[in-house]
């Protein structure tokens, strides 16, 4: 459970992580809203943090919690 959320959530913390992130900020380019690397990482850490801290306490109650 821990290595699946783990492989899952990483892609989330900067604009290589994902092949999504770079879709995206790929679109933003064009449309006139450019994000830059930094911009996207200072705000996909936040992001990647608070979901880490959220598996973490599902992982917990899975199996400390419920067993």
């Amino acid at each position: 459970m821990a290595l699946v959320l783990g492989a899952d959530l990483d892609g989330n913390a900067t604009a290589l992580g994902a092949s999504a992130n770079g879709a995206v900020l790929g679109i933003a380019e064009r449309v006139q809203q450019p994000i830059s690397f930094w911009q996207f990482t200072k705000y996909g850490l936040i992001v990647t943090a608070v979901t880490v801290v959220i598996s973490l306490g599902y992982v917990w109650l899975c199996h400390f919690g419920l067993s």
